[in-house]
Parts: structure tokens; C-alpha cells; sequence
């Protein structure tokens, strides 16, 4: 026989363990921005080319974005994956 469920166990973004699971997404969605970045430059030359004329600037803005925007996307689907969650 199965053990009820209290109505007061939904997940919560806002509670330690949300909060971690959280930044978990986002610091692997930032990993995984990084990654992407080296692959593009590495692969497409034109892009290699433009970040070796536009110098230190153009690497960081380039790469500070796609980290940005890799991390943004991984804690939004995260929120979701938090608040789907149902434990069994």
C-alpha cells in the first residue's frame, strides 16, 4: 500500500533545494555555451577570422554572450523541469 502524499509537498523554486537545482541549469547551460563558442570558432573560419582582426573585445563580447544566452535558456527550461517534477 502506497504512502499518501501530503498537499503541501509541491516543488518550489523557492527553497534551497530549488535555488540549487536552479543554478545547476544555469551553470550547465553556460558550460555548454562555452563549448558551443570553441566549436564555432574552431569550425567556421570566417568567425576565427573576425575574432583575430575585432582583437580581446570581440572575443569576450562573443564569448560573454553566447555564455549569457546558453545559461538564460538552461535555467528557463530548468523552471520548468523544477515545477513539472513530480517524485514519486
Amino acid at each position: 500500500m502506497r504512502a499518501k502524499k501530503s498537499p503541501n509537498r509541491s516543488p518550489s523554486l523557492i527553497s534551497p533545494t530549488g535555488i540549487i537545482k536552479l543554478m545547476t541549469h544555469a551553470m550547465m547551460g553556460a558550460a555548454l555555451g562555452l563549448a558551443f563558442t570553441l566549436a564555432l570558432i574552431l569550425a567556421n573560419p570566417a568567425a576565427a577570422e573576425l575574432l583575430n582582426h575585432g582583437g580581446r573585445s570581440a572575443a569576450l563580447v562573443l564569448v560573454g554572450t553566447m555564455v549569457t544566452t546558453f545559461a538564460i535558456g538552461a535555467a528557463l527550461t530548468g523552471v520548468v523541469f523544477i515545477l513539472n517534477d513530480k517524485e514519486s
